[in-house]
């Protein structure tokens, strides 16, 4: 046997490649600058009206309640009523034109400073220092084999992750159930089945999300990084590396001057890759996973003083200014998401100021189409619902319109409804026979007794012989 048939008969090696890297856990490093300043007044802002409104109060009851069952939302002096679903409809869309709006002014605004994922994993961070200690001691504890120490600090970080997810979701079903009721409950150990059930699971998904996902929600789940650049442009701001100044990087001494040594402004110390809470390097351009936090340019700022060079290696800028040519921030984009902002803005404000103020529903009696009376009348029966969407007692009246010689038997009566209350009730219309014949359409006109003004008026449809 030959050599090369030696060869040709060995057994060949078979070498297994991933296309899937493993996770590495991101260890951010602590920064501090403006931008994280920034950040911080919006965590604490945030959060402070999240955890403090369902505590307030207004004209003795919770100033912002969803109260589902009574389908009443209680939003401090102004109450909606399932009749008022359009306002809903008009404030998710005056939310994403402004998403629209900001992210092609700014970039990913959101992301960075106001997304719940980002401000929950902020606070979380902030635990985690507080209890393991700074970047490079908690990496330190990650790879060290389970010692006391580490399972010390693993159970008390965990404990105060725990305690203060539950105590956002006591807070999230606070706005739907009356939070002194729901706390009293709690106290008690007798939380019922759905707020019960809320509490668990949006604690955990807070647990969950900002605990252990964290950067992976940004990455993978969130659907706003895969078509965030349909809303960029050359004139949008966006967080960029200065290439033309920063390269070639490399390290030096401090107070070398850069173009003696025939290098850029970068020193090469990836302070900014550690401050990055998706982990990534913002010197190999614009990704989908930089949420816009700024801590790269905090970073970066504090590196430059330290080396005596000017801030701005990494800032908010546009592609066009890198290019050397002039922003736009007033443009054709811009300008439509601004009117159409301010457009729907005011119509929703104008349709809350003049809103129905009550609502009149009529069924007629099925039972019978008409009844002839021993009064040589006519007589159809309805039932009437009147809501009173105001929180104060009102008393209300009807008149008929648009059928001559209509009454309502009795005469017209007068209803006191109660604030928030459906006032339900029975009327007979009488029209003398021979008035008309098959049928014909009226309209019920509800009277604010108070001050005399027409509320509004419904149709509804009389039946007579033929």
């Amino acid at each position: 046997m030959t050599a090369s048939d030696e060869s040709h008969s060995s057994p060949v090696k078979e070498e297994v490649v991933s296309f899937y890297a493993k996770h590495e856990k991101i260890h951010p490093r602590e920064v501090s600058g403006r931008f994280s300043r920034l950040r911080r007044i919006a965590v604490f802002a945030l959060l402070g009206l999240f955890y403090l409104v369902p505590w307030l109060s207004w004209d003795g009851r919770q100033a912002v309640l969803f109260d589902l069952p009574a389908r009443k939302f209680y939003i401090w002096g102004l109450v909606l009523w399932p009749q008022d679903f359009i306002f809903l409809t008009w404030l998710l869309v005056l939310l994403g034109l402004s998403l629209f709006f900001f992210t092609a002014l700014a970039g990913r605004l959101w992301c960075g400073y106001a997304c719940p994922q980002t401000v929950w994993t902020e606070v979380f961070l902030w635990m985690e220092r507080w209890i393991e200690g700074d970047r490079n001691r908690r990496i330190k504890l990650e790879r060290a084999g389970w010692t006391p120490e580490k399972i010390r600090k693993k159970v008390a970080k965990h404990a105060v992750w725990i305690a203060f997810s539950l105590w956002t979701g006591i807070s999230f079903v606070g706005f739907f159930v009356p939070i002194g009721t729901l706390i009293h409950d709690v106290a008690r150990g007798d939380v019922s089945g759905w707020p019960l059930f809320w509490t668990l699971f949006y604690g955990g998904a807070t647990y969950a999300n900002a605990g252990f996902m964290r950067e992976q929600v940004c990455k993978y789940m969130c659907p706003y990084a895969r078509f965030q650049s349909a809303m960029f442009d050359r004139d949008t701001l966006i967080i960029t590396y200065d290439q033309k100044r920063g390269e070639p990087r490399g390290a030096r001494a401090r107070g070398g001057d850069p173009a003696l040594l025939g290098l850029g402004d970068c020193v090469d110390c990836t302070v900014c890759v550690q401050v990055c809470p998706t982990g990534i390097d913002i010197r190999n351009g614009l990704q989908y996973e930089c949420i816009a936090c700024a801590a790269c340019i905090d970073a970066c700022d504090t590196v430059m003083d330290k080396v005596g060079y000017p801030r701005g290696l990494i800032r908010y800028t546009t592609q066009h200014a890198l290019d050397g040519r002039k922003t736009h921030i007033f443009r054709g984009r811009t300008l439509v998401y601004a009117s159409l902002l301010m457009l729907i803005f005011l119509a929703g404000v104008v349709g809350l100021i003049h809103r129905k103020t009550a609502d009149l529903d009529i069924i007629r009696d099925r039972n019978a189409l008409y009844r002839e009376t021993n009064n040589d009348e006519i007589e159809n029966v309805y039932l009437l619902r009147i809501l009173n969407k105001q929180m104060q007692s009102r008393t209300f009246s009807l008149a008929i319109e648009g059928l001559d010689y209509a009454r309502i038997d009795g005469g017209s009566p007068h209803w006191l409804v109660n604030g928030g209350e459906v006032y339900t009730t029975a009327i007979r219309i009488d029209v003398p026979s021979g008035k008309i014949h098959g049928g014909q359409t009226l309209r019920l006109v509800l009277i604010d007794d108070s001050t005399g003004k027409r509320l509004l008026a419904e149709k509804a449809r009389f039946i007579a012989p033929p």
